[in-house]
């Protein structure tokens, strides 16, 4: 093998910096080799960078031949020049004469382009590394207790430090580094929170990076402070009031290396000779700002970046430092977006508030709610003498206000710090707060209002205080019960009735806010949520009380609220007794006055109406009863469970699967000979269809009441489903052909394909849905089975089916249809070609031609009926295949044939491959002498057939 050969063979992952000079350096063609190490890019390093070595020294010969050609250039290069630089056209003319050193020199630069990428990604590395090793394992401080401190201490030593997230290694693996453009590696970092990598690229290729700066900070995330990337943030140039134009830094390695002359020279040829550029190009397009924004522009964007930052996190203090920094550069109309951020950031760090307000913070709902703006001020701003005034506003915007107001009067908090400095005050003004709430769905909250309530250490040895507390709670119930001329009562208005309550009475109303909240949590969780004064309302109203146990009962029972499982209903009773007990202060639940057992009854009808212990007990009946009649025994059991709870679909289905087994057992259908069909045996039937062909293939006139099979159908589950119909349709048309019945045949072939045209225009799936196609290859096949039968004379009816089955049928068994249309075409045409001659002549139908006929029907029927019944399916493979069918059918044609003492001939019913050739036409040999005896013998077949259609099998 000699050198190239081995090279080629040798795969990535074998090369070392040995391998790579013993097998490149054994290569003469320094244009192979340097081909070779421009060829492969690798993630290790070392060896990386020993073929960028190897391939820049097999071209630097080539380079110094180009230096020397620009140093003397020829005088005819000289006169060419025109006008430009006389060593770039000595270039280009050599060029055009070596064009092997033009490939050199271009395989250069692109080697000098990795070898810089190489060094600027150890830069990377160095950087990620030293990050890993000034990373320090501290736990975070802990906030102050003080959310009251005024700032003095607000030093710089004291400002929180921000730290960049930790990067064990880049997210960007060399060969992919060296070959991606470098807005994409810039912003792959970025996004990667890969900042210092970020700052790198822009002192490495400020060039090449700084008109796309504002897509490398569109990629940092929001959540990121900005002092960890202040240095690529835009700045702002007083002077000349636009954007800082930061200059580009020098990168020394690659200045030695590089001619600029050699460079322009490879471009400018390139471009001549249309070949590909050396630059790395990307699919992705970014905005590209290369010229200095305005003074505008730059408040713009910083403006657009709080926005994001906010739509995205939600973190008040992430903006405010974003804007504080442009601020800091003197980048104007942001101070007052500066302070509205600082307000809100207030609001949303220093005072304590519901987690509700603290979801979704936008600049445009900050700025719609210019009361909340007042109440923080008045939180924040005003002195301690005038925070009684908002009592007004708390009890006005409970929902929005109420949670700053009661964290900061928490009893836990110092006196001084206080919102609310009287415990009795704030408890007065929760009870307002709460009792006149309309909320059903914020349990947490009232909750966590109720838990940052004080706690007294009260004796409960008189009762006058507890007594007074009920009594004031039954005046509020009567108080807060709507009439017409008072609706709802504000909790301002509910105020005035907490105004004369002492603490004992205080303390006994927290008890019973206690147990009304444990019950409306309750409620809650069963979906028959009241509001907290509605167990004011209801506390001496047993009828309400009874009411709203009955609304629970059955509620959780509905389909809303589903019960699947036994534990959730023990786990709804446990709670409806729950509610009919006492606290451990004695105070009753919701439904404190009904009794123990009259819950449970209330319950057990709410299970019962669910209807699912009637449909369990309805099936064991049903997998029990030994006859199908449900107007006897355990059917009937099973059909009467049904009508205890209310109606429902799945009751209805239940009921109507019940009735269709009473009447597939009226018809006398059998599992096995001489033992009816038993109702667990028609349950468990995977394909309930086959128990329509069932029904069909046991009764001899069953084909005939067309509604009753196709109710029957419904009643067995498939009312909603018209393939079914399709199906049920075909089996009636197939059996009535078997019986001859050639108009009853006909009327379900036109029902049927009615319903498979309905199917298919309204169906939204398109006609190749595989349920369409199931319903049409059905009706076609039974328009076509009917359509070719010899024995049905009617050409109009029988053209018109298999029009039909042209129109429904694959494009593959057109030509099969097409021959037996044509046929029955050529005979229409001979028919009516004889009835027009003969009414011309004023002749009737020959008796001869009649008497013809007629010995024709006679003579052949023999051989048509066992010819039928070889064919005999019920129903057809094609339209329903089911194991019980075909064994009728098997046993039937065995049956029948053991009864011919004599030969007859076959007629040979057409099939899809149906050549066209006449099958009305029957050779001579096929027919024996004695036609009475043909004519009594096929009688006789025929009344056999018949026997088995209605049911006597085997004799």
């Amino acid at each position: 093998m000699n050198p190239y050969q081995r090279w080629n063979a040798l795969p990535d992952t074998q090369l070392t910096v040995d391998v790579v000079h013993q097998s490149l350096g054994s290569i003469q063609d320094d244009l192979w080799a340097a081909a070779a190490c421009a060829d492969r890019v690798l993630d290790d390093f070392s060896v990386q960078q020993a073929l960028l070595n190897v391939g820049l020294e097999r071209t630097h010969p080539a380079a110094e031949r180009c230096r020397i050609v620009m140093i003397s250039p020829t005088p005819a290069e000289l006169a060419s020049s025109s006008g430009s630089e006389p060593s770039l056209a000595a270039l280009l003319s050599h060029f055009a004469s070596a064009p092997i050193d033009y490939q050199l020199c271009k395989l250069r630069l692109v080697l000098l382009n990795r070898l810089e990428r190489l060094n600027t990604y150890a830069d990377l590395e160095k950087a990620v590394s030293g990050n890993d090793e000034d990373v320090e394992h501290e736990e975070s401080d802990e906030w102050e207790d003080d959310p009251w401190a005024d700032g003095e201490t607000d030093g710089a030593s004291d400002a929180p430090k921000f730290k960049a997230m930790h990067v064990s290694q880049l997210p960007i693996s060399l060969s992919r580094f060296i070959l991606t453009d470098l807005v994409v590696s810039a912003c792959e970092l970025a996004s990667q929170e890969c900042l210092e990598a970020v700052q790198i690229l822009f002192q490495h290729y400020h060039n090449d990076l700084w008109k796309y700066r504002f897509a490398v900070l569109y990629n940092i995330p929001e959540h990121i402070h900005p002092s960890l990337f202040r240095d690529i943030l835009p700045s702002f140039d007083y002077s000349l009031n636009r954007e800082t134009l930061v200059g580009p830094q020098q990168v020394a390695n690659r200045e030695t290396l590089v001619d600029p002359i050699i460079d322009s020279a490879v471009a400018e040829f390139s471009s001549t000779r249309g070949g590909p550029s050396v630059a790395c190009h990307s699919d992705i397009i970014y905005e590209c700002h290369p010229d200095c924004l305005s003074a505008e522009g730059l408040s713009s964007w910083y403006k657009d970046r709080v926005d994001k930052i906010l739509s995205a996190t939600g973190m008040v203090d992430i903006a405010l430092a974003t804007i504080q920094h442009g601020a800091s550069q003197g980048i104007p109309l942001l101070d007052e977006l500066g302070e509205e951020l600082s307000l809100l950031s207030r609001l949303v760090y220093d005072a304590p508030q519901d987690h509700a307000l603290m979801d979704d913070w936008t600049l445009d709902r900050w700025y719609s709610m210019v009361h909340l703006k007042l109440f923080v001020h008045i939180l924040l701003i005003l002195p301690q003498s005038h925070f009684r005034a908002t009592y007004h506003v708390l009890l006005c915007h409970i929902s929005s206000y109420w949670s700053p107001a009661r964290r900061a009067s928490k009893p836990t908090l110092p006196a001084a710090q206080r919102l609310l400095r009287n415990d009795e005050d704030i408890v007065r003004l929760a009870l307002a707060c709460l009792y006149g709430s309309n909320s059903l769905d914020e349990w947490s909250t009232m909750s966590r209002i109720f838990e940052c309530l004080p706690a007294w250490d009260i004796s409960r040895e008189g009762d006058n205080d507890e007594d007074a507390a009920e009594t004031t709670i039954m005046s509020l119930g009567a108080f807060v019960k709507p009439t017409t001329a008072h609706l709802h009562s504000t909790a301002s208005e509910l105020l005035l009735f907490f105004q004369p309550l002492s603490l004992k009475a205080l303390s006994r109303a927290l008890d019973i806010l206690d147990v009304h909240l444990e019950s409306g949590e309750i409620f809650s969780r069963w979906s028959v949520s009241a509001p907290l004064r509605w167990f004011l309302q209801s506390n001496a109203d047993i009828s309400e009380q009874r009411a709203w146990a009955n609304r629970m009962a059955r509620r959780a029972g509905s389909s809303n609220d589903l019960l699947d499982t036994e534990e959730d209903w023990e786990w709804l009773l446990d709670d409806m007794l729950k509610l009919t007990g006492k606290g451990d202060s004695g105070i009753r639940g919701a439904f404190g006055l009904l009794s123990r057992d009259e819950v449970k009854g209330i319950f057990f009808g709410g299970l019962l109406s669910t209807g699912n212990i009637c449909i369990t007990c309805s099936r064991e009946f049903y997998d029990n009863a030994t006859s199908g009649n449900y107007k006897i025994g355990d059917m009937k059991l099973a059909y009467d469970c049904l009508d205890v709870p209310r109606s429902s679909e799945r009751l209805t289905s239940e009921k109507q699967f019940i009735e269709a087994t009473s009447r597939i057992s009226s018809f006398n259908v059998q599992s096995r000979p001489g033992i009816p069909i038993s109702p667990i045996e028609i349950r468990l039937t995977k394909d309930r269809l086959s128990l329509i062909s069932r029904v069909l293939s046991s009764n001899i006139d069953a084909y005939k009441h067309t509604k009753v099979i196709l109710e029957l159908a419904h009643k067995l589950g498939f009312s909603d489903d018209p393939v079914a119909e399709i199906k049920v349709l075909a089996m009636l048309a197939d059996t009535a052909l078997q019986a001859e019945d050639f108009d009853r045949a006909y009327e379900n072939s036109e029902r049927m394909v009615e319903a498979v045209t309905n199917l298919r225009s309204s169906n939204l799936l398109g006609m190749e849905d595989a349920r369409v196609l199931e319903g049409t290859e059905v009706c076609w096949i039974a328009c076509f089975q009917l359509g070719r039968q010899p024995e049905f004379n009617d050409l109009s009816k029988k053209l018109w089916l298999l029009g039909r089955a042209l129109e429904l049928c694959p494009s593959d068994k057109i030509h099969d249809v097409l021959v037996v249309w044509r046929r029955l075409e050529t005979e229409d045409i001979n028919a009516r070609e004889e009835r027009l001659t003969r009414q011309r002549e004023g002749k009737p139908l020959a008796a001869s031609s009649l008497k013809a006929f007629d010995s024709s029907i006679s003579q052949n029927v023999a051989s048509s009926l066992k010819a039928r019944l070889q064919d005999f399916h019920m129903p057809s493979p094609p339209l329903l295949s089911t194991p019980d069918a075909a064994a009728l059918a098997s046993r039937t044609f065995r049956s029948v044939a053991a009864n011919f003492p004599f030969s007859v001939g076959h007629r040979g019913r057409s099939q899809l491959s149906d050549t066209g050739e006449d099958v009305s036409r029957r050779s001579g040999s096929q027919r024996r002498g004695e036609n009475e005896d043909v004519s009594v013998q096929a009688s006789r077949v025929l009344s056999k057939g018949i026997g088995w259609l209605i049911g006597a099998d085997d004799e």
